[in-house]
């Protein structure tokens, strides 16, 4: 119940006595209508030590902060009420089990587990719906009021002295004595779901997967059964902390404002209460008379000399526990014992780059994966079989679940790369590596709010804080997909993602998107794009296709690269999961813009269920690009403008433009050999050592695939047309003409002869610095852009010498260079074509 503790530290900290609360005062937060995941977090403290702000001091602009307050909270207690709702939809069918020789539960657990939970909800539903019915008639303006809407705005006004509210919050604190009850039951409830979690199957898959709708969209938020039992209890903080808000917007000479008043003082007398009386469910308190709180907890797997260990990380207030977990199977009683710890205060982070896996690790992993596939394939084979099952069909079955856990363990232990590197002041380090960017990024989020030099430290007793972890502890299993439940709600099949753009970046930034899909890791499951040049709206028109059993959940990140020169790491500027509904999914793209608070990623998805084929026992290797031809390469990736040319293209723009001598000047060629090699067996594996090499090397790759391409970009065919071409001496039909060869050019090699001329030409732009003008920049590419016919042996053809075809090799490129009216390149084939509905934007 640390929320409570947290309300009442932040109202005191206030220092205005609750006579005085509402009179005119800095104002002690930056903003106060903040979403409900910002305001009403229990673990999140940072927004309420924000700078004053200047007060709100007419009665008018006090009503609308008020209205916003109001608004506010109509919107939280309709995402409570879905929660209370989603809490009680399992009793009915526990109720109807516990008259049967098997029940689930007895009918006291029943009984104890949803003690006052429809009270709650039918208490809750009154008070919604008397604040949705006064709110109603006071429609929110899109727009400030203009002159011609002044009378509307002052009779608004006028309603708004109206609005009287204190009795619905004043009705909810009549009746504080359910609430009495609920928390005073807590402890047993949470106790009887927690040891029937680890020794019922069918109460854990029920416990861990309740799925509560978010609101009036259609999307959907998985909960646990505990956590959904804490709603209330944070409930009650929340009331506290938005009644503090609404009377300090709300005139002394409102009608409401005494009413509100007395309910502010009943809150905080009630919370106070329950301070006093009630344990914290998730502290230790220690020697000193301090609470050591618990604040996230979950399976990390901890690299030590060489080796990984699956480990619980249990993050306190002021320090980081690493545990080992040992029994809980069967019945039995787990056990925590003690493998290191870390304080906060000076807790350094560092996120590093991803970790290589020897070729024996790479095999054994695909091994195992489909070893994993064909279990699950029995699995499925003996439930559609033989679904009343003899005696030894269940063994068998359980049997096979139980392989299936202990490979799906194996795989979490030995599959993640990405490493979350801790540095102690002391000198002591550790290393976590975890295979979601989604989840190293909230660890280290998690962590960071915590660490600092003013931390208070108090050396911990490590017997009793090891062994309290049972009882603290918020994740009871690794996250096994062998063990979830909603099979019927999850993908099988090719999920198909496509990320377009973003924008709402607030300065110029190279940035590139992260997409994960969960689901069991039989296949790969994440992928990125190529990192953007410096832009306030980058584009990257990279599609993705993603094998997936079981997914449920997509997860996108938008990461920050730095610029050159700077020393900071890739920083994760934001980040959203959405629920993968397979009922909205169609087999034809679908656009939408997902909101990562301030960022917004324009993406396309597209489902096509299908049953799977086994992964292959041999990892999948990329097939070659180099010595390809450029529609061939870019078919097999699904684009316009192969990934090297543009990847190579964007990283020069991002670091090369005043690089003096750029693609003139030569690099070392085991730069350029390795960085062939990279491009030929792993896209992510190239983008990442482009950005690490120098950038002539990047220069230089780029001119190596051109020149190795077996048939040059444009056509070799319209070679003798370009020399006519060339020799009109009139310049307007000489532009029509060299323009009508252009667009007679295949689509692939228009589009990535388009994309090339356009940024030579940004490289032009900076030739007072780079020292390369069009013309030196045309007599680089020409002859690697386009050959001369090879002339074959008794055929007649104009006679050319080697001159004359350089010659026109250059002209030809720098003829375009020199265009004005070029179109752009296209370098990703459009989504838009196949869509049947709207874009729509999903706000998570």
């Amino acid at each position: 119940m640390e929320v409570f503790m947290e309300a009442a530290a932040y109202l005191e900290s206030q220092h205005i006595p609750v006579e005085a609360v509402g009179e005119p005062s800095p104002d002690p937060l930056q903003e106060d209508v903040f979403p409900e995941e910002d305001l009403f977090s229990p673990h999140q403290t940072d927004s309420m030590d924000l700078p004053d702000t200047p007060v709100l001091r007419t009665p008018g602009e006090m009503l609308d902060k008020r209205l916003m307050v109001l608004r506010t909270i109509l919107d939280s207690e309709k995402l409570f009420l879905n929660e209370l709702e989603t809490l009680l939809m399992p009793m009915k069918a526990l109720k109807a089990t516990a008259g049967t020789s098997q029940p689930v539960l007895s009918s006291q657990q029943v009984q104890i587990v949803f003690y006052q939970v429809p009270e709650l909800r039918d208490l809750h539903r009154d008070f919604y719906t008397g604040m949705r019915d006064r709110l109603g008639h006071l429609e929110p303006q899109a727009h400030p009021p203009t002159g011609s809407e002044q009378g509307e705005a002052k009779e608004q006004g006028q309603s708004g002295y109206q609005l009287m509210v204190g009795d619905l919050f004043l009705k909810i604190l009549s009746q504080l004595g359910v609430y009495r009850g609920f928390i005073d039951n807590y402890e047993s409830a949470v106790e009887i779901v927690r040891r029937c979690t680890q020794t019922d199957q069918r109460f854990r898959i029920l416990a861990e997967s309740m799925m509560s709708h978010n609101g009036s969209d259609r999307s959907k938020t998985k909960y646990t059964f505990e956590a959904l039992l804490y709603k209330p209890l944070e409930r009650i903080t929340k009331t506290t902390l938005v009644l503090h808000d609404l009377l300090k917007h709300t005139p002394q000479q409102h009608s409401d404002h005494p009413v509100l008043h007395e309910v502010l003082r009943l809150s905080r007398s009630f919370l106070s209460g329950v301070n006093e009386g009630s344990q914290c469910k998730r502290e230790v308190t220690l020697s000193r008379g301090m609470r050591r709180q618990l604040i996230r907890d979950g399976f990390v797997v901890d690299v030590c000399e060489g080796g990984r260990n699956l480990r619980h990380l249990f993050l306190y207030t002021d320090l980081l526990l690493c545990t080992k977990l040992k029994g809980g199977a069967q019945g039995k009683q787990a056990q925590y014992r003690f493998c290191w710890y870390l304080p906060l205060a000076g807790l350094k982070l560092h996120w590093g780059p991803e970790m290589e896996r020897t070729t024996d690790t790479h095999h054994r992993i695909h091994a195992t994966r489909a070893k994993m596939y064909l279990l699950r394939h029995e699995l499925r084979q003996t439930m559609k079989l033989v679904p009343q099952k003899c005696l030894a069909a269940r063994t068998i079955e359980r049997s096979r679940w139980k392989k299936m856990e202990q490979l799906e363990l194996m795989i979490l232990t030995h599959s993640p790369l990405l490493p979350l590197e801790l540095h102690s002041p002391s000198g002591k380090s550790h290393t976590l590596v975890m295979s979601s960017l989604y989840e190293l990024e909230e660890w280290r989020e998690a962590i960071h709010k915590l660490t600092g030099d003013n931390i208070e430290m108090v050396p911990p007793d490590l017997l009793t804080l090891t062994s309290s972890c049972v009882k603290l502890r918020m994740t009871q299993q690794p996250p096994l997909h062998s063990i979830l439940p909603g099979e019927e709600q999850s993908l099988c099949g090719t999920l198909s993602v496509a990320v377009h753009s973003a924008c709402g970046l607030q300065q110029p930034a190279s940035v590139y998107v992260c997409v994960e899909v969960d689901g069991f890791e039989f296949y790969e499951s994440q992928a990125q794009t190529h990192s953007s040049v410096s832009s306030l709206s980058p584009h990257w028109d990279q599609e993705f296709s993603f094998q997936v059993d079981g997914a449920q959940n997509l997860k996108v990140l938008c990461v920050l690269q730095p610029e050159e020169g700077e020393s900071c790491e890739d920083r994760v500027l934001c980040k959203t999961s959405i629920q993968l509904d397979p009922g909205l999914l169609q087999k034809r793209w679908r656009r939408q813009t997902l909101s990562l608070g301030q960022v917004e990623v324009t993406m396309s998805l597209k489902y096509c269920p299908h049953p799977l084929d086994p992964p292959c026992l041999v990892p999948a290797q990329q097939q070659s690009i180099f010595c390809k031809p450029i529609g061939a390469v870019a078919q097999q990736e699904g684009v316009l403008v192969p990934h090297v040319v543009r990847c190579c293209v964007e990283e020069v723009e991002r670091r090369g433009l005043e690089e003096v001598g750029i693609y003139r000047l030569s690099a070392a060629t085991s730069d350029i050999t390795n960085l062939k090699t990279a491009f030929n067996t792993s896209l992510r594996e190239a983008v990442s050592r482009l950005r690490c090499v120098d950038v002539n090397a990047v220069s230089g790759i780029l001119k190596l695939y051109f020149r190795e391409l077996p048939e040059p970009l444009i056509p070799t065919e319209l070679f003798q047309s370009f020399t006519k071409a060339l020799d009109i001496p009139d310049l307007s039909s000489r532009s029509v003409t060299m323009l009508s060869l252009l667009q007679s050019c295949p689509s692939v090699n228009q589009n990535t002869f388009l994309f090339l001329l356009h940024h030579l030409k940004r490289v032009s732009d900076r030739q007072n610095v780079n020292k390369m003008p069009l013309m030196n920049l045309a007599t680089v590419f020409g002859p690697s852009l386009l050959r001369p016919p090879v002339a074959i042996l008794g055929q007649c053809s104009p006679t050319v010498d080697i001159s004359q075809e350089v010659e026109v090799q250059v002209q030809v490129v720098y003829f375009y260079l020199q265009c004005d009216n070029l179109p752009e390149a296209q370098t990703c084939i459009s989504h838009d074509t196949e869509t049947t509905e709207e874009d729509e934007t999903t706000n998570i």
